[in-house]
């Protein structure tokens, strides 16, 4: 779900998210001056929202919105003692909501995979399963469910509003598993923290971290340049292209290690590298149960489990061994994302490609058939979209315009847009509440259009970033 990602995985960058910060024509171009919002929808009933409350929203709801310079703070949502500064993934102080306590780890994270958004590099959103954060300028903020320690701010409360991870800094980018986080610096360095049960951590142990801790013991550890995290496993790319996984594998192969590596009864606490496959990568995105990889030329691999036709190989065979999506050999893809049992790719000439379990809708095939192979989404064959995110039964595309289309399932109101079926089978357009106020001090308020540049997807919950005009 979530998970995310997330997860937008680029080996090139793609048009839009490439010039993000430019003044390009090409794609949805922000520049300096330009005012960003960050949006959340969907169930709420842990705070993941960032919202406050415990309100579940039907539609997207303003969380905060700021200027893009390093000295701007949020101007839509209630400052308290601590500003934030954002940009996408992770990044607000504590804005004063009530805080509640919920301890409880939920038993498994199957459902779960990492959804993150990344703008130039610079700042990016994510989901997870029933958290959420974002990020801007090396800061990291985290919100929504804190059993298992997975908000990394030391103990396991909950949180509903942003709050700033002050013990991490210097942070590229985040992934959100199930039930644990993992960052990664500028630097290299890789940080986990969350629920240590299933080895998602890789610090050789099954115990939970409250904050982030840094892995060790190995020389590729501080030259990590990408990271990806599932419902129980995370996997790490090093700037050499080598791709290390660890976690639960559950006899799946979504690790990619076979009998290559020892396991503890189907769980590797430590990282291990993917030694099968035999070419650089990229970028990764963790599902459920599967695991894919994107080479710098655009080729994407699959492997692990495949009993909806995940892997889109054709077939329902499980398979630990990454092998090229056979269909796709020809086809140049920028971009992947994973959802519980289903999958997007994003071609270079902005064709979303999607296959697995279709029975919520969240193919965009407009039926509830799942589907072997990747196969075009037919509604947005004639709009170039430039970000995809795969939520756990249902799917999201920014096109170049700035518009949000969502599909899938819907019993949550994750899709975004009131008075859908729970099962939507085409893509549909999410509307936003365009009456935002410019200045705050003098209470001017302008009618706006917001402009999406990136989204993500968890499990029951959506997270974009906009601009508005």
């Amino acid at each position: 779900m979530a998970l995310l990602a997330r997860v937008r995985v680029r080996p090139n960058p793609s048009r839009c998210f490439r010039h993000l910060l430019s003044s390009t024509a090409d794609g949805v171009a922000l520049d300096e001056a330009t005012r960003i919002e960050l949006w959340s929808w969907g169930k709420n009933e842990v705070g993941q929202l960032g919202l406050g409350d415990e309100e579940t929203r039907r539609s997207p709801a303003l969380v905060t919105s700021m200027s893009l310079d390093h000295s701007a703070v949020p101007a839509t949502v209630p400052v308290t003692s601590t500003a934030t500064s954002f940009l996408s993934v992770e990044n607000t102080g504590d804005l004063g909501f009530n805080a509640k306590n919920d301890k409880r780890v939920e038993a498994s994270g199957r459902s779960t995979h990492s959804a993150q958004v990344e703008v130039n590099d610079k700042a990016g959103i994510a989901c997870g399963l029933f958290h959420s954060c974002m990020w801007m300028d090396g800061k990291v903020w985290l919100w929504g469910k804190g059993g298992g320690g997975r908000l990394g701010l030391g103990s396991e409360q909950s949180r509903y509003s942003p709050t700033l991870l002050s013990s991490l800094t210097d942070v590229k980018s985040v992934a959100l598993g199930g039930l644990h986080s993992v960052a990664v610096t500028h630097g290299g360095s890789v940080y986990t923290w969350g629920f240590g049960g299933f080895g998602a951590l890789g610090h050789g142990s099954y115990t939970k971290e409250l904050s982030p801790r840094k892995l060790t013991g190995q020389e590729w550890v501080d030259d990590v340049i990408h990271i990806a995290a599932g419902g129980s496993h995370t996997a790490a790319i090093t700037s050499s292209g080598d791709l290390y996984t660890w976690g639960r594998d559950e006899g799946d192969g979504r690790l990619g290690h076979g009998s290559t590596v020892q396991t503890d009864e189907g769980v590797l606490s430590t990282p291990g590298k993917v030694r099968e496959l035999n070419v650089r990568v990229a970028a990764v995105a963790c599902g459920g149960f599967c695991t894919m990889a994107l080479t710098p030329e655009g080729q994407l691999w699959s492997w692990g489990g495949n009993s909806n036709y995940e892997l889109g190989r054709g077939d329902r065979k499980d398979d630990w061994r990454p092998k090229p999506i056979p269909s796709l050999e020809k086809t140049h893809i920028i971009q992947v994302s994973c959802g519980g049992y289903h999958a997007a790719a994003l071609t270079a000439d902005g064709k979303v490609l999607t296959w697995g379990h279709g029975g919520h809708g969240q193919l965009g095939h407009e039926g509830l058939e799942s589907a072997r192979e990747p196969a075009i989404v037919e509604s947005l064959a004639d709009r170039r979209v430039v970000s995809i995110a795969c939520g756990g039964a249902w799917t999201a595309a920014v096109t170049e315009r700035g518009e949000l289309y969502t599909w899938g399932k819907n019993r949550d109101n994750q899709l975004g847009i009131p008075g859908l079926s729970d099962a939507q089978m085409n893509p549909a357009l999410v509307e936003f509440d365009h009456n935002l106020t410019d200045d705050m001090s003098s209470g001017d308020s302008h009618l706006k259009k917001a402009q999406v540049v990136g989204v993500c997807a968890g499990a029951t919950h959506g997270l974009c970033l906009a601009y508005g005009t």
